[in-house]
């Protein structure tokens, strides 16, 4: 890299991985330091003197707008409720900020608002306040969309990025790389077809399935950008364990892997909008993989590592083969625009 690129953002600073990682804990944090944020979890923790709350924000600029399986609208809204469930919290309430590009078309907003109102009904959350803005022909790329999220924390269960312990077992709630290869395959003309559909979806009624089976849920994470790898090893490098992962266990479906393989892709490292970890207690696993694979957006869920004491930091995958390799923190930007 060229001196005059390490004083510039680039879109990598933007994909999840290390160098988000690197610009949150070098420049962020330093102006921003506080007991709250320096936890560096999806969602602050707030306390007020009669309850607990969650507090989140999050914001859209996906290229293409549509796409299988979702659109910009339910993306923001789905986002923005699994960044509170995983977090132990409730959804209720979020606010919509729509910055739109002069010349969109009206139908198509409608489309998008639309989206944005029957994923949060699904949800059972309400778009409470918001904003609008509009700026010049080729200043927005059509419509970036912006939310903010509350909900209340009804369990006192700490579902933080520090908490797994050795001996958890790792569980994945549902295929990986779905989102990524749905978005990246119709946005860009590969020559082949494609059937692959984004897993966005709304979480929290799984995790509320989750949290009626056990309370020793260490840590939920929906993996987003830098997928499944990233958000183990930002948890690996949190709460100072290793954690390991079995090949076999993990569920990709057979054309998110054939596009994978065919775009050079690792789904491991591909971005979900669908599809949580979480760090457990061993010996409730079992029992909450069942429970999980009973509600529609848990059904292949799957037991896919544990979480062990040596080598802090460290992600590894056992292969098919019974080889190990390590899993570093997703270095550049695989797919940008993305979310």
């Amino acid at each position: 890299m060229a001196d005059s690129d390490q004083n510039i953002i680039r879109l990598a600073h933007g994909g999840g991985g290390s160098l988000t990682n690197q610009l949150i804990k070098d420049l962020f944090l330093r102006y921003f330091d506080n007991e709250y944020l320096k936890k560096l979890n999806d969602s602050a923790i707030l306390q007020s003197s009669f309850s607990q709350f969650a507090f989140t924000t999050d914001s859209f600029v996906v290229s293409p707008l549509f796409f299988p399986g979702g659109d910009i609208g339910k993306l923001s809204v789905c986002g923005t409720v699994n960044d509170l469930c995983v977090s132990g919290a409730k959804p209720l309430y979020l606010s919509i900020g729509l910055i739109i590009e002069e010349g969109f078309s009206i139908k198509e907003l409608e489309r998008i608002v639309k989206s944005i109102k029957d994923t949060a009904q699904e949800a059972g959350v309400l778009v409470v306040t918001g904003d609008t803005k509009v700026v010049e022909h080729g200043k927005a790329d059509g419509v970036f969309i912006n939310t903010t999220g509350v909900g209340a924390i009804e369990k006192s269960i700490p579902v933080t990025g520090s908490r797994a312990q050795s001996g958890d077992k790792v569980i994945i709630s549902g295929p990986i790389g779905s989102h990524g290869m749905s978005v990246i395959t119709s946005r860009e003309n590969f020559g082949f077809h494609s059937r692959i559909k984004s897993d966005v979806a709304p979480l929290n009624g799984l995790v509320n399935t989750m949290l009626e089976i056990t309370e020793e849920i260490h840590v939920m994470r929906d993996a987003t950008r830098g997928g499944v790898a990233t958000v183990l090893n930002e948890i690996a490098d949190q709460s100072g364990v290793s954690i390991v992962l079995d090949e076999e266990k993990i569920p990709v479906n057979e054309d998110v892997r054939g596009a994978c393989e065919i775009l050079g892709f690792d789904p491991l490292y591909t971005a979900n909008e669908g599809v949580l970890v979480a760090c457990v207690g061993a010996e409730d696993a079992e029992e909450l993989v069942k429970a999980m694979q009973k509600h529609p957006y848990g059904k292949k869920s799957s037991i896919a590592g544990s979480v062990k004491d040596d080598s802090p930091g460290r992600l590894s995958l056992k292969t098919t083969i019974g080889s190990h390799r390590v899993l570093d923190m997703q270095t550049g930007e695989q797919l940008p625009r993305i979310c």
